[in-house]
């Protein structure tokens, strides 16, 4: 077995590229993690303010339908008040039935109290939509920087092993790119 030369062994000692490429791991890991967290939360609340858009385009469309069968409910008394010859008690039965009917109309199509009118429930869906193609948007940024930053943990243990500096430089490169690709996910800055 060849003895090492004790110059070269103390070079490798006084040599600190191990020791950055251990905090260039570490700093990668702490940006990948970061990155988990935020691309898990954001698929999270894609989905979540998806589902939430469909259920309120839904009771929007019930409500719709509701106000539709009111509707048409009025049509036909205002038609039997016109066409038919009614006592004075039922004419006026009829009467506060449809002044009822066309109340709840219009309480189907607008009621800002509860939130729950055809206006305000469209007005919220579209709002849920937004919110859900905002999370859609940053969410491909999250999935580039995780592999950038799994990359560059690779090229940065390589290049321990190999003792090679353009490997170094490269996982520099890459965690550079990853990092402002996690940055983008959170704030979508471009």
């Amino acid at each position: 077995m060849e003895t090492p030369d004790p110059t070269e062994l103390a070079e490798a000692a006084g040599d600190p590229f191990k020791t950055y490429c251990a905090l260039l791991v570490s700093t990668l890991a702490l940006i990948l993690a970061l990155n988990n967290l935020g691309g898990s939360n954001t698929g999270k609340e894609a989905t979540m303010t998806n589902i939430l858009a469909a259920n309120t385009y839904s009771f929007f469309q019930a409500k719709s339908i509701r106000q539709t069968e009111y509707k048409l409910s009025a049509d036909r008394l205002e038609i039997q008040l016109a066409t038919e010859k009614l006592s004075p008690q039922a004419t006026e039965l009829i009467q506060n039935k449809l002044a009822a009917y066309k109340k709840t109309i219009e309480r189907y199509e607008s009621e800002p109290d509860t939130g729950e009118g055809k206006k305000e429930l469209m007005a919220k869906a579209k709002h849920l939509e937004e919110e859900r193609d905002l999370a859609l948007r940053k969410d491909p940024w999250f999935d580039y920087a995780e592999g950038l930053l799994q990359l560059a943990i690779v090229l940065t243990s390589v290049a321990i092993i190999s003792n090679r500096r353009p490997m170094f430089y490269a996982a520099i490169l890459l965690g550079l790119v990853g990092s402002a690709c996690t940055i983008n996910g959170y704030f979508l800055f471009y």
